[in-house]
């Protein structure tokens, strides 16, 4: 949400179904340019999150896939490439 308290809104359910390997909805975390999504990703590492080895990633993919500490997964991307 932004500061000024405008945006979207997220809620998060727990559900007791187990992780999925490839889920058919995940989050994905806007990190700014290619240094802010470098801070984040080491952020969220240090927070428990893992490294996912995915073998789909595109050449020169803007977003890095992480799984938090359950196994599931989600994405932190860089948004100035646009």
């Amino acid at each position: 949400m932004h500061p000024r308290g405008t945006g979207v809104q997220l809620s998060i359910g727990f559900s007791e179904t187990p992780v999925q390997e490839r889920p058919r909805v995940h989050l994905d975390l806007y990190a700014g340019d290619a240094q802010g999504q470098a801070a984040e990703v080491e952020r969220l590492l240090g927070l428990g999150a893992r490294r996912v080895a995915w073998d789909s990633y595109p050449p020169g993919a803007d977003f890095v896939v992480l799984a938090d500490p359950e196994g599931n997964r989600f994405c932190v991307i860089d948004t100035g490439r646009g």
